[in-house]
């Protein structure tokens, strides 16, 4: 996908769930931290299509969002690794996960 694709991929799905990108400032804020409009939207490209390398996006699906796993196997540890969801064949089916 180009970043034209993305961008309108992202908004409709912001749009969706009620967000609205033009309440973050068009230029960095020192005060607040909050990121630019631009910084969010490169950030959302970035996890959806991959970083850019070369002007070109890696595409692929996002990586895993917690990659954490214990040193060792212990059963104290164990539910760290399988956390409850609300829909675990979604998130099997989208991480590969079994």
């Amino acid at each position: 996908m180009t970043d034209e694709e993305l961008n309108a991929l992202i908004r409709a799905r912001l749009e969706l769930a009620g967000v609205d990108l033009n309440q973050l400032p068009e230029s960095p804020d020192p005060r607040t931290g909050s990121p630019t409009r631009e910084q969010a939207m490169e950030y959302l490209r970035t996890f959806l299509a991959g970083a850019k390398v070369g002007g070109v996006r890696g595409g692929g699906r996002p990586a895993a969002l917690n990659t954490w796993r214990p040193p060792a196997a212990s059963p104290e540890l164990a539910q760290q690794l399988s956390a409850p969801l609300e829909y675990p064949s979604i998130t099997e089916a989208w991480t590969d996960a079994v």
